[in-house]
């Protein structure tokens, strides 16, 4: 991430889970980047990553309702609504010090989204690639 891309204005997206119990927001650039992983639980889901400092997530409703996820090392917090069964967002792995968002499960459409692919079927071999997105921005 270049120095540009760390002073750009943030939006504030909200979010949630389909059946609306729970709900967030997250702040984040107008432009995003977005990642498409292929691993076993993200393919099957349809989850697209937006990663981002745990400073710039909040919830706003029904965090007592997540029922929380976790598989093979244990260090990701998968959070899913107890209610409808979507997962809204995670403490990824790969940066346990953010907070990923699922972009479907925004309100609001960024206005413009790249989506890049993500090889998490590898994910050891690439996962550092990702450290950079939740460190915290320059305001």
């Amino acid at each position: 991430m270049t120095d540009a891309q760390d002073s750009v204005a943030l939006v504030t997206y909200e979010g949630g889970c389909h059946c609306g119990a729970v709900t967030y927001e997250v702040k984040a650039p107008a432009c995003i980047e977005v990642e498409d992983c292929n691993c076993s639980v993200c393919s099957a889901s349809g989850y697209l990553h937006l990663i981002v400092p745990r400073s710039d997530f909040r919830w706003l409703t029904g965090e007592s309702l997540l029922t929380t996820y976790r598989f093979n090392s244990g260090v990701a917090e998968h959070y899913f609504c107890s209610l409808c069964g979507i997962k809204p967002c995670y403490i990824p792995r790969s940066n346990p010090d953010g907070m990923d968002v699922n972009v479907r499960t925004l309100k609001t459409t960024p206005q413009q989204m790249t989506i890049v692919p993500f090889d998490g079927k590898n994910w050891e071999a690439n996962a550092a690639k990702l450290a950079h997105k939740s460190r915290p921005r320059e305001r």
